[in-house]
């Protein structure tokens, strides 16, 4: 243990240079914008232009050096490409966040179609394996790093109506846990977040149409701090998780979600 955490944890990110997939919405932009605050250069990368810049300028105002791109994480030639330029324009990258995702709610196993399927596995998993390969191979060379996956609470629960979001998520977890053995000797902490029930554009329908409100007082019901979690909580546990307070925490799945998972 060295001196500077013998004086207590730090959640300074100064210096450091955080990549965020999906960094221009909800979850994503949260994270993204919590590093900013906490000291860090930060990469956005995500598939809709008008809304990176949007985000880019949102890190513009906070002062720190920023980056974004157009990036589609199911593009597998595309993801070392992507980190080598966030290199080239920040430095090395310390933290990296695997956040992008999609949802197929294709409504079961009986009507998930092929193509569905190969998306969410492409998007959840495959993505986040080449994208951790890639900055990792950086990041062992200078002895230390973050890597940050996020789950999900369908991680740990089956989803009917989601087979193909839960199998990969559900494998996201795993992948974090073999990371976090393989890269641990080199100073590289490799964990993921597991968010509830979040208010986000995503889950815009859930908590304001009549149509599922019976579906909302179920997960509130089901929910012991009884109400929606803001993006913002979920950044929270990503600055614990990229920083030196937690450089004794690896292979784990860190739950942000109201105490769902508790029940």
């Amino acid at each position: 243990m060295t001196q500077g955490h013998l004086r207590g944890p730090s959640f300074d990110l100064s210096g450091k240079v955080a990549l965020v997939t999906g960094g221009n919405r909800g979850i994503g932009r949260a994270i993204a914008l919590g590093f900013a605050n906490a000291g860090a250069a930060v990469a956005i990368l995500a598939r809709d232009p008008d809304r990176n810049a949007g985000v880019e300028a949102e890190l513009e105002q906070i002062g720190q050096p920023t980056h974004a791109d157009i990036l589609d994480v199911t593009d597998r030639a595309a993801l070392a490409l992507a980190i080598a330029s966030v290199e080239r324009a920040l430095g090395p990258i310390d933290i990296l966040v695997n956040n992008a995702g999609n949802a197929d709610v294709s409504g079961g196993v009986l009507h998930q179609s092929q193509e569905g399927w190969d998306n969410a596995l492409a998007t959840h998993l495959t993505a986040t394996f080449l994208l951790a390969k890639a900055a990792a191979s950086s990041m062992q060379q200078r002895g230390r790093g973050k890597i940050i996956n996020l789950a999900s609470m369908y991680s740990i629960f089956g989803a009917a109506a989601l087979p193909s979001y839960a199998a990969a998520k559900g494998a996201v977890v795993q992948l974090t846990k073999s990371i976090a053995i393989e890269l641990a000797p080199h100073g590289i902490q490799v964990n993921a977040i597991a968010p509830g029930w979040i208010a986000t554009e995503k889950t815009q329908v859930a908590r304001r149409d009549p149509d599922w409100s019976d579906f909302n007082a179920m997960l509130m019901a089901r929910t012991p701090a009884g109400r929606w979690g803001e993006p913002e909580e979920c950044a929270g546990a990503a600055v614990f998780l990229a920083s030196p307070a937690a450089d004794f925490v690896t292979g784990i799945t860190l739950p942000v979600d109201g105490g769902y998972s508790v029940f």
